[in-house]
Parts: C-alpha cells; structure tokens; sequence
C-alpha cells in the first residue's frame, strides 16, 4: 500500500484533508500508519501544525451493472457538523434567530434551549460568520483553527473563546495568561494556583467540548 504524507498546516483537521485526498475522514483517522498520530491528538478534529498525517493511495473500486438500467450510488461522508454554543454571561443564548454565512453560503435558524447552534458545513470550510437577528451581536469563526489541548496555544484559544483571556494566541506563557488560568480555576472549584496541571487541562477540555 502506498501512501503519501500530508504535512498538517494551521486550519487542517482530518476531515479537510480527508476531502482533499477523496477519502472518508474515518479512513485516514483509523489507518494503522496514523496510530501514532491518534494516541497523541485524541480528535481528529484538533491537530497541530507540522504534524505528519499518512494518507493512503485511493483504491479504485469496480461495482457490476447492467447495462440500459439506471443505477444509484450514494456518495457518504462529505458533510462535516458544526456544534456551537453560545452563552451571555454564562447564561445560554436560548431561542435566538441567526444568520449564518459560510463560505459565501448563507443559512438561517434559531439556538436551541441550551444555546446550541449545530449545522451540516463543507468539510474544507475555514471562515465563518453567525449574526443574531434581534441585537446584531455577530461572531467570527475560525474553523479548524484550535490547537491541542496540549500546547499552550489550545489553551490561550479556549480560555480566550470562553472569555477568560483577551491576549496573543502565541504559545507563549504570560502574565495574563495566568491570571486567565487562575480565573478558569475558581470559576470552576479547582486549586487556584494559576498552572497548568492536568486537573485544569481536563477541566478546560471538558468545558470546551473538546
């Protein structure tokens, strides 16, 4: 088997590339030559950049017919889902009307109870942009942009997107950074000593949703 090796750039999750390449995400994710790869990152939707990802040489595959009869074929896996949630001073946004642009495509709905906005998107999609209709609060999304849970950048993103941190994304700790981290820590009953120890990563993890 054949495969070629994919350098992970900022914006790359396994889906992207596995859209990319012709591939189901699934196929990529679960490749023994990735094994390495999964164990460290966890979720194939959270890589960092200059991380290797094997993807193997597509298989051509031959499917029987007759002839003058009219055959359908199921193409699957290409959509990819975005799960939101949206809260206002730690309070859910429930039952809000939004506008949604992605990637040029626009699309409307409401929040759910708990301030949840979930959507099919293009699994290649980078940019995004979710406006409330009532106030016009507007949101930019990076998608695919979140750094593990592991370097220090995955955790300035969360803690800035959880509104714990208004600094750089620089991978570099800072004194704003552990006070947004001391914060994180007493909203959320654990010892506030202002490091990263695993019980804060967890908890962050958990938090976020990933």
């Amino acid at each position: 088997m054949a495969y070629k090796k994919h350098i992970v750039k900022q914006g790359d999750c396994i889906s992207s590339i596995a859209y990319r390449y012709g591939l189901f995400p699934d196929t990529i994710w679960n490749d023994p030559e990735n094994s390495e790869l999964k164990q460290k990152r966890k979720d194939p939707n959270v890589l960092f950049p200059g991380d290797v990802v094997y993807v193997r040489d597509k298989e051509i595959k031959e499917v029987s017919g007759g002839t003058e009869q009219r055959h359908r074929f199921r193409r699957k896996g290409i959509p990819e889902k975005l799960i939101i949630y949206f809260k206002t001073e730690d309070e859910p946004r429930a039952n809000e009307a939004y506008f949604l642009d992605i990637n040029g495509v626009f699309s409307e709905g409401q929040t759910d109870g708990d301030g949840k906005v979930e959507i099919i998107i293009p699994p290649d999609a980078k940019k995004g942009v979710l406006s409330f209709q009532d106030n016009g609060d507007e949101y930019e999304l990076e998608l695919g942009n979140l750094d593990p849970i592991t370097e220090i950048s995955g955790i300035q993103a969360r803690l800035y997107n959880l509104s714990f941190y208004d600094g750089p994304t620089d991978g570099k700790m800072s004194d704003d950074l552990k006070q947004a981290i001391l914060l994180f820590q007493k909203q959320h009953d654990l010892e506030p000593t202002g490091k990263l120890d695993e019980a804060t990563r967890s908890k962050l993890q958990e938090v976020y949703g990933s």
